[in-house]
């Protein structure tokens, strides 16, 4: 059980640094919080009191805490009735806030004075508190909902358990740690967020950096390990960019997160865009040239290259597909005045802590195809939550893995890769094998279809249907009816005389100025260590005129031990 001290001690006014004196005698409520009502008692709330008035401390957590975590000492003032929190990090940094308890909560009060029932509503949220009146003393682990009279019994939260009192104790020359308030004064909500982005781990990826038509491709001897740490090269004539980054190896509890920031840098069009992993033999096309990567022909006698992982290659691991607007940025200036108020940017954020199975030094990519001189300017994080203050002891083990099936979305598009247009004639098959100690395994899918006139497959909803051993398995419709509600990202969409834009059509599983989610398929029932095939089937568009049809997906097979 987690134990958390709340500690009630003689209240002083706050100074820069103010030292509590330690009292000898004490009254001890013991409280147990709970999760889910009466399930799950997940810690234990410790109250104490002298003499009636009140500061209170919580010290550190139980074993090793995460980067970040810092104790918080809180101080009450019942005749003021403030509350005053500080926060001392292992850097030396100290930050405090002062605050009035709540005052501006509507109760309803009802019950005896032994089981007093104050009953509000905040958030939406009922909130229940049964104060126990009869004594002369006043104790409650949550201060911030008003220093109420009594000694807490209960609190509820839309009819569930939250904190119950258990037992309380007299307690002789208590060994009472003081409360030391000092450093920076801040405000309330200036404090959370201050604490709450200590405990994010953040890795920027790219700064600020261009991706555009025109640039000089780079060329490193010694394959991708020889990659200089933190330096973006260009390929593809700059419409790729690289960059090795050292990624932190966490606990198993992190949550992590991709966030991409994108504005026009003087495209006006609406771009398929991938932030993914560099494998070691995809880098070796984006080095060489799309030619050397492993290559199939299909039945329309074109070249597809680097699409399909195979025994000593590995597609390029998807981590985001996204799209860029129409303009967002470069061109708002120029609309001025439409009526709309543009946004400054394209905001994309997606999680990937399935796929994060990777530490230490990895490269990712980034792309946006376009033939433009200015291009677009991106900037990209990955950004990690604890979802615990402390890490388990057996948290760091390697429980899973990401591995890419295939990825027909042509990041070297500018440099001669081919688009995935092989669905017209052909369907595309990879080869995977679960061994039987893999506790569950999964097939994340991204598929977004292309053809930009009114019969092409961007316009036209397209069945995928995946097959296992040749036996039709999964389907997925990827269709996105939403377009219309990210037309402020879109300056310089095309206008219809009826009032529409072109950004607002609904399209094969994106939006200009969207990011695709993926779709998952439960691949359990093969675990059994033999080789099956996976297939993806198209009903691919007919080329139109010199215009033709063509899809980005991607398979990302995640298991779990």
């Amino acid at each position: 059980m987690k134990r958390i001290a709340i500690l009630l001690l003689a209240a002083l006014p706050l100074l820069t640094v103010a030292q509590v004196k330690i009292p000898k005698n004490a009254n001890r409520f013991t409280y147990h919080q709970y999760d889910y009502g009466d399930v799950t008692d997940t810690s234990c709330i410790e109250v104490w009191l002298n003499d009636g008035v009140a500061s209170i401390e919580t010290p550190g957590i139980e074993g090793t805490p995460v980067q970040g975590y810092a104790p918080t000492h809180t101080y009450i003032d019942y005749p003021d009735d403030s509350i005053t929190v500080s926060v001392s990090y292992p850097d030396s940094s100290y930050y405090y806030r002062t605050a009035l308890s709540r005052s501006d909560i509507e109760w309803k009060v009802e019950g005896p004075a032994k089981e007093r029932k104050y009953t509000c509503s905040i958030n939406s949220n009922t909130l229940v508190f049964v104060m126990d009146e009869t004594v002369k003393q006043n104790a409650t682990p949550l201060p911030y909902y008003g220093l109420a009279k009594g000694v807490l019994r209960s609190f509820t939260r839309n009819g569930q358990l939250r904190i119950k009192l258990a037992k309380s104790t007299w307690i002789n020359n208590a060994p009472m740690p003081g409360i030391v308030a000092m450093g920076r004064r801040v405000s309330p909500r200036e404090l959370d967020r201050i604490m709450k982005d200590r405990l994010v781990v953040t890795t920027r990826i790219f700064d600020n950096e261009q991706i555009c038509w025109g640039k000089k491709n780079a060329h490193i001897d010694g394959g991708i390990r020889a990659i200089p740490a933190d330096t973006v090269l260009h390929y593809a004539g700059g419409t790729l960019i690289l960059k090795k980054v050292k990624l932190p190896r966490l606990p198993h509890h992190y949550q992590h997160f991709v966030e991409i920031h994108q504005q026009s840098n003087g495209d006006a069009y609406d771009r398929t865009g991938s932030l993914f992993i560099v494998t070691p033999g995809f880098f070796e096309g984006i080095n060489q040239h799309p030619d050397s990567l492993p290559t199939f022909v299909g039945r329309d006698g074109q070249r597809y290259q680097g699409m399909i992982s195979q025994t000593g290659y590995d597609a390029p691991l998807e981590l985001v597909r996204f799209f860029t607007p129409f303009g967002v940025g470069h061109f708002n200036e120029r609309m001025a005045g439409y009526g709309i108020d543009w946004r400054d940017e394209t905001y994309y954020r997606q999680e990937i802590t399935d796929l994060y199975h990777f530490d230490g030094d990895v490269v990712i990519g980034a792309w946006i195809g376009n033939y433009d001189g200015g291009g677009h300017i991106v900037t990209v994080d990955i950004k990690s939550y604890p979802n615990d203050y402390a890490i388990p002891e057996d948290n760091m083990e390697e429980l899973g893995l990401a591995l890419p099936l295939f990825n027909t979305c042509n990041v070297l598009e500018m440099a001669g890769q081919n688009y995935g247009k092989l669905f017209a004639t052909d369907s595309l098959t990879v080869i995977f094998k679960l061994y039987p100690e893999t506790k569950s395994a999964k097939l994340r899918y991204i598929s977004t279809g292309h053809g930009g006139w009114g019969e092409g497959d961007e316009f036209v909803p397209k069945q995928n249907t995946i097959l296992i051993d040749e036996k039709p398995a999964f389907t997925h419709t990827p269709w996105r009816q939403d377009c219309g509600c990210y037309r402020d990202l879109n300056p310089v969409s095309g206008n219809f005389w009826n009032g529409l834009s072109s950004s607002d059509f609904s399209r094969s599983g994106w939006c200009p100025g969207t990011a695709t989610q993926p779709v998952y398929f439960d691949l359990s029932p093969w675990i059994d260590g033999e080789e099956h095939t996976l297939t993806v089937v198209i009903p691919q568009g007919k080329p139109v005129e010199g215009m033709f049809s063509h899809w980005a997906v991607s398979g990302v097979l995640i298991v779990e031990y």
